[in-house]
């Protein structure tokens, strides 16, 4: 068996399955899977040749790899791709566990969504992927203390992406932003590892007060389109939050919420809905 044959089947073994810790993740793998992957698409579709061979082939590793792909949508004539590719290549270089968090948001992915078949349709379309790496350089620079530049990137990111998260923000890895329009993130809030949101989610303050105002998110947890979180609320470990619910108090851990406002109406059946991605809601003896 070749060596990118091992990598499918152990890819294929865990579609069901998190890893243990972000930083546990073999972004060596999850390179190798990728560039075999790139190698079959410009076999069966010559045309985007030009494009695997500048964000893949040409490439030493996935740091290297998502340092261009995000230079080529991201590019302005405020600061051109010959900027912002060496920029990227630094702060991945400088800090490569930036590039095992995007490689495990890569594999939640690839584990949770049944529409993508390989970690590399992440790196070359899935706009919620490329935002979160934006995001990830963009929060290094705020810690950095480089507050300008990592605002610049969060506004190119609403722009191209749709997606406008705070830099300041903490978000940890294994995220799944599935189609990810018009999500929205605030500057105190915090997402911990293995959560799945969907679009036009919403994690913001109320009021102008400053100080801890925004959302915390544990892990787990599944976000249903449209959910509108305000203030420093809890969405607890393995809770649910249905589409289109505005979320005003804690919600507790395993439990579903729905409405405006959101109110308990049964218990999540999955131990991680993030996980499964079920979006339906069991409110039998809750309403």
């Amino acid at each position: 068996m070749t060596d990118s044959v091992h990598i499918h089947a152990a890819a294929a073994s865990t579609k069901d399955a998190e890893a243990k810790s972000c930083n546990e993740m073999d972004t060596a793998a999850v390179w190798a899977l990728i560039r075999d992957d790139g190698a079959k698409v410009v076999e069966q579709e010559p045309t985007l040749a030009h494009l695997l061979r500048d964000v893949v082939f040409l490439r030493n590793d996935l740091g290297e790899s998502l340092s261009a792909r995000l230079a080529r949508r991201l590019a302005r004539e405020d600061m051109t791709r010959a900027e912002l590719e060496p920029l990227f290549n630094q702060i991945f270089g400088q800090h490569p566990e930036l590039v095992r968090h995007a490689a495990r948001d890569m594999m939640a992915i690839y584990q949770r969504d049944p529409a993508c078949f390989s970690p590399l349709e992440p790196l070359l379309f899935f706009k919620g992927f490329l935002a979160l790496a934006t995001y990830r350089v963009a929060h290094q620079l705020w810690l950095d203390g480089r507050r300008w530049l990592a605002l610049y990137l969060q506004s190119v990111m609403s722009e191209a992406f749709a997606v406008d998260i705070h830099p300041a923000a903490r978000i940890g890895c294994g995220i799944l932003l599935d189609h990810a329009t018009s999500f929205v993130v605030g500057e105190t809030a915090i997402i911990e590892d293995n959560v799945s949101i969907l679009h036009e989610v919403t994690l913001g303050g109320t009021g102008k007060e400053t100080g801890d105002r925004h959302p915390i998110v544990r892990s787990g947890v599944l976000l249903g389109a449209g959910a509108k979180v305000l203030g420093r609320v809890e969405i607890g470990t393995g809770a649910k939050v249905g589409a289109g619910s505005v979320v005003l108090a804690d919600v507790p851990p395993h439990t579903t919420v729905a409405g405006v406002p959101a109110v308990i109406v049964g218990v999540a059946r999955e131990e991680n809905p993030a996980d499964a991605m079920d979006q339906s809601l069991e409110c039998r003896g809750f309403i």
